[in-house]
Order: structure tokens, then sequence, then C-alpha cells
């Protein structure tokens, strides 16, 4: 897609990759960025921000404070954005959440981590969507994870979302992809946000064990990868070695899998 002087937002631009992304957008390929996140006075500080780099005749956008998964609020932030800057063209979903445990968690706890990671994604393309088709054009940026064609340790609900995430992905840009909708699904292993940043849980020692990446290294990658409408984007290209061993021999798999688990536990390689 052509990124200069598109009217691109970027949902969860407070902090990590969101961030990175809405920079990268405005500062690196011209973008007129709408930073979105439900901190308001994050998003506006990241707006802010990119407003003083880019300095007078920079490109520009807004701030908003938002929960993606009000459908309301999506509706009346496209409404805004299309009445003030123009046809979004790139609607980056990159708002995602991550509770530790298993299925012994509460129902209110999985359904709040399946609204934020597959539902705000639904809502935000049962709206963009028919306005893409009728104008022949459309980018559609999914923030899912390595986690979403591998698994991740010690947080179901996130390796479940994130799966659905990308099988969302996939159907939108398979149905969508003749009527002029690209799609691209961004799945990064370890990166060093916040989300990286509890001590001790065996789903962040995964990501570590495996190296972490800066939030501009996937933002560069990502704004490439979107220049040439590639679906998958892999800033840790080994993912895709992963993914083929996964498919070539899934009993292989899970045991080489349930035995780095047992190392990051420190419990014994039986």
């Amino acid at each position: 897609m052509q990124l200069e002087g598109a009217v691109a937002v970027v949902t969860g631009a407070a902090s990590g990759i969101g961030r990175s992304l809405a920079r990268a957008l405005a500062l690196d390929a011209g973008s007129l960025v709408v930073v979105a996140d439900i901190d308001g006075s994050g998003a506006e500080a990241v707006a802010a921000e990119i407003a003083a780099e880019a300095g007078p005749g920079g490109a520009g956008g807004l701030a908003a404070g938002i929960d993606v998964t009000d459908e309301d609020a999506v509706v009346s932030l496209i409404e805004l954005v299309e009445s003030s800057l123009g046809p979004i063209e790139l609607w980056c979903g990159n708002a995602g959440i991550s509770h530790l445990g298993g299925v012994e968690r509460p129902d209110d706890e999985w359904n709040h981590v399946w609204d934020v990671n597959v539902m705000a994604h639904v809502i935000a393309c049962r709206h963009l969507v028919p306005r893409w088709v009728e104008r022949g054009s459309g980018h559609l940026l999914v923030t899912a994870s390595a986690a979403g064609l591998l698994t991740n340790f010690g947080t179901a609900s996130y390796a479940v979302t994130k799966h659905a995430a990308v099988g969302l992905a996939e159907w939108i840009a398979i149905t969508h992809g003749d009527d002029g909708v690209r799609v691209s699904c961004l799945c990064p292993q370890g990166v060093r946000t916040p989300m990286t940043e509890n001590e001790g849980a065996v789903a962040v020692d995964q990501v570590r064990a495996l190296g972490l990446i800066e939030p501009e290294e996937v933002a560069a990658v990502t704004l490439e990868a979107l220049r040439e409408d590639r679906f998958l984007i892999l800033p840790h290209p080994e993912v895709a070695t992963y993914e083929l061993r996964r498919a070539g021999d899934r009993q292989r798999w899970l045991d080489g899998m349930r035995r780095m688990q047992r190392r990051l536990l420190g419990s014994e390689d039986g």
C-alpha cells in the first residue's frame, strides 16, 4: 500500500509496539496517524511527541482515548476520523492484553481477553470492511503474535485468542481480498514491551529465552511488509521454521514444547 499521506488508525498506541508503529507511520512513512488507546492521556502524549518531532508541515493526526471493545466508541472514532482527516486507509488493530493462568481462570477474565484480542477486530471490521469494499481499497493490520501460530506457556487465554485473531485475519483476507481489502497479520515473538516485564512468569521466560527485540524493529519490519501488501509479518523470521515443524510433525513439536516448558520451570527433563 501507499503509506505516504494515508490516514491510519493505530490502537493500543500509547506504549510498546503500538507506540513505535504510530511513530514510524507518521515520522518515517508520512501517514496521517490517529494514536488511539484506552489510556487517553498516554495517547495524547504520543501524538504530541510525534507532532513535536515532525515539526511544522510534518505529518499530523489525532489522539483518541478509546475502549476498542465498545462498539459505539469505535463507530464514533471512525466517523470522526473520516470526517476530519479523510477515509481511513489503514486500521492497525494493535490493542491486546494477557492474563496468566489456564482453564482455571474465571469466565469474566477469559471473556475480557476474548473481547480485546478478538472481538475488537470483529467490531472494527464490521464497520470498516463495507466502506473498503465500496471504495475498492483498504488495509487491515491485525497484531496477533507468534503465539497465534504456535502457542505460549502459562497463559491459555492469550494463546487461544491469538490463534483466533490469526484465523479471523485469514478469513477476511480470503473473503474480501478480491474486493480490494488487504490484510496483514503481525506475529512477533518476544518484544521488549510492558507485557514482557512480568518477572517470574513462564510465559515471559519463554519469549525471553528465545530472544527479545525492540518495538522499533517490529515497526520497521511492519512498514516494509505493508508497502508490499504481505499477509504474514514475522519480525522473528525463525517463527516460520517453527510453524513448519509444528505442521510437519505435531506430536514431535508437542513433545519438544513440553521439554522446553520443563526446563523453564526448572523441573527435570524426563
